[in-house]
């Protein structure tokens, strides 16, 4: 029996609307439909994302990615939740996994694709590529992300301020990722650069609940939710 094939399903960063042709048509066709576990028992992002196109039929697995940063818990996650795919791929189903943004753009897919590839060689992996939060947050923002030789650089949550610095002083606009749990050093060193003015928050972009910061001058502290990120033009402090 030929083995199914394992999808990586990008549904981009919120809006329903944002998952691509294919991605839909490959979700609706595929038995088996996997995505990250939500927290305290609720359903995940991406899980809430596709919920109305999923059906009866279909089996929906949530797998469980702790949100950690001991490499060998998340070792272990990324086994099981292998595992337990490759239970439904060595049938001859399908799988579809569908993750918020981007599949390949920090993606908790990544991962998972590699160790089952690790675990099962045989196993066959495809991604489908999708809208990732900086694209979604220029849009809300209408603004583009990058024009002509603008150079760009993309920082996920775990980087520290001397980092940032050495970012800040080559690139000419600056997209930090997740930047909720460093907000307040974040917005120090944009004031002591005095780039806050060039400076924007957008939190859950996309969504009904998106909020925009937009003036950063008088904010040194902002409860943000975790899918957050900041966006700096530092090439309009150089005009």
């Amino acid at each position: 029996m030929q083995v199914g094939t394992l999808y990586g399903i990008s549904v981009g960063s919120g809006d329903p609307e944002l998952i691509t042709l294919k991605g839909l048509r490959i979700l609706k066709q595929s038995p088996v439909v996997a995505f990250p576990a939500g927290i305290q028992g609720k359903p995940g992002m991406a899980q809430q994302i596709v919920a109305q196109w999923l059906e009866s039929h279909q089996v929906q697995l949530a797998l469980t990615f702790p949100y950690v940063q001991d490499m060998v818990i998340l070792t272990q996650a990324w086994q099981i939740a292998a595992e337990q795919v490759w239970h439904y791929l060595h049938l001859g189903q399908d799988v579809a996994f569908v993750c918020e943004g981007d599949v390949s753009f920090y993606s908790t897919f990544t991962y998972l694709a590699q160790t089952l590839q690790q675990q099962h060689p045989e196993s066959v992996v495809q991604t489908v590529p999708g809208v990732c939060s900086p694209m979604a947050a220029a849009s809300v923002l209408g603004m583009p992300l990058a024009v002509r030789q603008e150079r760009l650089a993309v920082l996920p949550a775990l980087y520290n301020v001397g980092e940032l610095e050495t970012i800040l002083d080559w690139a000419d606009v600056v997209v930090l990722m997740k930047v909720s749990s460093v907000y307040p050093e974040v917005w120090e060193v944009l004031r002591r650069r005095q780039l806050l003015e060039h400076a924007v928050v957008v939190a859950r972009a996309t969504l009904p609940e998106q909020v925009i910061y937009e003036n950063l001058c008088d904010r040194p502290t902002l409860i943000l939710p975790y899918f957050s990120l900041l966006i700096v033009k530092v090439s309009q402090s150089r005009r």
